[in-house]
């Protein structure tokens, strides 16, 4: 676009702002952030400064910033590259959490017309949900790296990742199958930020690797990318097998792998197999005399509080998993010289239970 030019159309500038034309035509409606100009007083004409002002609206409310005071920022920053006032001094983070959304406005239940129903959370979760609406792939992935930086894997996780992750459950849940496109992107944005977390880690020893399965039928494998990477960056082993894996081939990776740990998530209870779990810690593996078990920790929240029997845990979150795994292997280290091998026969394969 350049100087002289007529300017772009309202579809035009969404694309290239990664927005809706909606919420570009929601803003202007809300806020009065609409163009200086328009074709025969009727149709939208957005030039270069009309233009930056909605960029800067996208990086504010990316930010976390409530979406009024961007508008004001935004709407300063155009009057100055107009030529008409000073820019006023940048929109400062919101206060209070609960700031409105940038979209049409949400319902006290986060129905199907507003935003992602959060509550009270981070200003980096209320960035991140508005980003996943506009479906603003760069935006999401560079909060969360930003997350990742200033918080540590651990809080992110915790307190940025997966509350955007389960009000963006809850809104397609809430909207019959809309908004599914905003869950499947924000989930692969925030796949592909664990598993770039993940690589950079140092290289593990050769310890027994810790074992990750979903139970069968589960499908939900985000928790254990999270563990995954949480592992990584503790300089500990592991595989990590994904989702729905079947009892046979998860029993048969114990049993090849002598894991000191295996983590089991199910996200309901319709995909908590307790008898599986009690088949898993009691698996056996090692030379005879001295076989072991290995310890099974009871991840996500299909699973029942009695769940946990003998060889057994529920960790209550991320970092209590990590510290009950991390325990392990600072009891191997302190105990007996072990040549770095997983327990059982040379090539991998256990002797049979």
């Amino acid at each position: 676009m350049t100087e002289g030019s007529p300017g772009v159309s309202t579809g035009a500038v969404a694309r290239r702002l990664g927005v809706s034309p909606t919420t570009v035509r929601s803003w202007e409606q809300r806020y009065g952030m609409g163009p200086a100009v328009r074709e025969g007083n009727r149709h939208r004409r957005w030039m270069p400064a009309d233009v930056a002002m909605l960029e800067e609206m996208c990086r504010l409310t990316s930010s976390g910033i409530p979406p009024a005071e961007a508008a004001r920022a935004a709407v300063a920053l155009r009057r100055q590259l107009d030529g008409d006032a000073p820019v006023e001094p940048s929109a400062r983070p919101p206060q209070d959490a609960d700031g409105p959304a940038d979209v049409p406005p949400r319902s006290a239940h986060g129905g199907a017309g507003g935003g992602l129903p959060l509550g009270r959370v981070r200003q980096e979760c209320r960035g991140l949900a508005r980003a996943a609406l506009r479906l603003d792939g760069p935006a999401m992935e560079s909060l969360l790296h930003e997350a990742m930086r200033i918080h540590g894997l651990v809080t992110a996780w915790e307190e940025v990742m997966a509350p955007t992750l389960h009000a963006a459950g809850r809104k397609w849940e809430a909207a019959d199958d809309r908004y599914v496109e905003v869950e499947h992107l924000l989930s692969w944005h925030v796949s592909t930020v664990l598993r770039r977390a993940a690589a950079a880690a140092p290289a593990p020893g050769r310890a027994a690797p810790v074992v990750m399965a979903c139970l069968p039928g589960e499908q939900y494998t985000l928790p254990l990318e999270a563990l995954a990477a949480g592992l990584a960056e503790r300089a500990l082993p592991a595989r990590m097998f994904g989702a729905a894996v079947p009892a046979e081939a998860l029993l048969a990776a114990v049993r090849r792998l002598g894991p000191p740990a295996v983590v089991l998530w199910s996200q309901s209870r319709s995909t908590a197999d307790s008898t599986l779990a009690r088949q898993v810690a009691s698996t056996a593996f090692g030379v005879r005399g001295a076989r072991k078990a290995p310890l099974v920790l009871l991840a996500g929240p299909g699973w029942p509080p009695q769940a946990a029997t003998a060889g057994m845990r529920r960790p209550g979150g991320l970092r209590q998993a990590l510290d009950a795994i991390g325990a392990l292997y600072t009891a191997r280290a302190a105990g007996p010289a072990d040549d770095g091998e997983p327990p059982g026969p040379p090539g991998g394969e256990s002797s049979p239970p």
